[in-house]
């Protein structure tokens, strides 16, 4: 018997994974159809679908459905999408107009797709200052977001000045309008509070239990507003009361803490009947505020701008050797505006929110 001769040919070869480059083209999506993000809850994101098919199209994403089939609201449908793994570590929030593929019916166990991002008009961010592990690292709450409504209550729990200050530089930075709503009206008054913030020229309304929000529904309309604000101080109560349908939980502040229970666990766009969206956010003890420079600060005081041509290098503007005292003593600018920039500014230096501790009920 001949012995076998065995050469290459007799060699099964695993092909290797060759040279060529992975395509960077990806899918142009030409029939994607236009979403409006409304929830955000583990990995699936609840649109309202605009797409133009029956529908017509208004500010911020909002639509009214005339037909088909699937989860019908009073603005269009719902549909429950994931994010495209092309779309890689791009994070998508509430507020976001999204593009969809997939199935966009909106019917019971049916899922699309997000395969695209569209720009973002404004982004209202925190830092995640307010844990242990502090990183520093910007945190996108909401999206597309052309008002801050900052909810304070009057009394139960009392004012936190100091996390209105956090709040109001949030929106500086996101270009976004702040609004003050002042909340149980009814306990305490407004004016002392009113006061405070007058130098900013920051519009307010003022609520109570039971009462008329003809104001503010005004304020809201046409609008994309997000409501941001401690825990009790009563967000989720208004946002009932403005969506007949939100169904939003509430809760009672602790007698001895003095502090709110978290009902909103996520961020939630809601259609307003007059027009316009409002967002519910879960309420905070925190706002971070690292990832904000002092200039962006110092921009939302125009009056004042001028006065730091002569600061030294790297003024923080909190007193010392800064310019302002000077262009203020001069009659340049308003020294009720320079107290409120500075306390703006010692906002940012990760002081706590929460800053009035039962034990210490004359801390301000």
């Amino acid at each position: 018997m001949r012995r076998r001769e065995y050469d290459e040919d007799d060699v099964r070869v695993r092909p290797g994974k060759g040279s060529r480059p992975r395509t960077r083209i990806r899918p142009a999506h030409e029939d994607a159809v236009e979403g409006f993000v409304v929830g955000v809850d583990r990995g699936r994101y609840t649109c309202l679908v605009t797409d133009g098919h029956g529908r017509r199209r208004g500010r911020g994403g909002k639509a009214a459905r005339t037909g088909g089939e699937g989860t019908a609201q009073p603005g269009g449908t719902l549909v429950v999408a994931m994010k495209a793994r092309e779309l890689g570590r791009k994070g998508i929030v509430v507020g976001d107009r999204v593009a969809l593929v997939g199935d966009v019916s909106g019917r019971p166990d049916t899922l699309a797709r997000v395969v695209r991002v569209e720009p973002r008009v404004s982004m209202l961010r925190r830092s995640a200052d307010d844990t242990d592990d502090t990183d520093g690292i910007e945190r996108p709450v909401v999206a597309n977001a052309d008002q801050l409504v900052i909810v304070t209550a009057l009394a139960d729990p009392p004012p936190r000045p100091r996390m209105i200050d956090r709040m109001l530089v949030a929106a500086y930075d996101a270009d976004i309008e702040p609004l003050l709503c002042l909340t149980k009206s009814d306990l305490a008054p407004p004016e002392e509070i009113v006061s405070l913030y007058a130098p900013l020229g920051l519009p307010y309304v003022v609520v109570r239990r039971g009462g008329e929000l003809d104001e503010l529904r005004e304020r809201l309309r046409d609008r994309i507003s997000v409501l941001v604000g401690h825990s009790g101080v009563g967000k989720s109560t208004l946002v009932n009361a403005l969506v007949p349908h939100a169904n939003r939980a509430v809760s009672h502040v602790n007698a001895v803490t003095g502090r709110g229970r978290h009902t909103s666990t996520s961020a939630v766009a809601l259609e307003l009947p007059e027009g316009g969206w409002i967002i519910d956010t879960p309420g905070v003890r925190s706002f971070g505020l690292a990832h904000i420079s002092v200039e962006t600060v110092l921009a939302g005081f125009p009056d004042l701008v001028e006065g730091t041509v002569t600061c030294p290098k790297g003024c923080t503007h909190l007193g010392g050797d800064c310019a302002l005292d000077a262009w203020v003593a001069d009659g340049h600018a308003d020294p009720a505006r320079l107290g409120s920039l500075r306390r703006l500014l010692a906002s940012r230096e990760g002081a706590a929110d929460d800053e009035r501790r039962p034990d210490r009920p004359d801390v301000p």
